[in-house]
């Protein structure tokens, strides 16, 4: 069965933003199927426009940043 985008539905999302951009934090659920957490970086090109990126590794301020929003997705799920 292919990726139908309205059985995606999103229970929880909070951001946290910097000067390079920004760190959603997100809860999930497809067909109504366990609840799964996505953690999504956006960086800022030289525009200021946000672009997707891997998350790959987070600085200290960007995980004590998105850490209490990982705790509060995590009391979501």
């Amino acid at each position: 069965m292919p990726y139908d985008a309205s059985l995606d539905k999103e229970m929880f999302s909070k951001s946290h933003e910097n000067d390079d951009g920004k760190i959603t934090v997100s809860v999930h659920s497809y067909n109504n199927g366990p609840k799964k957490l996505q953690i999504v970086r956006e960086n800022r090109d030289p525009e200021g426009a946000l672009r997707f990126a891997k998350l790959g590794r987070m600085t200290k301020e960007e995980t004590q940043g998105v850490l209490p929003f990982i705790q509060e997705a995590i009391a979501n799920m």
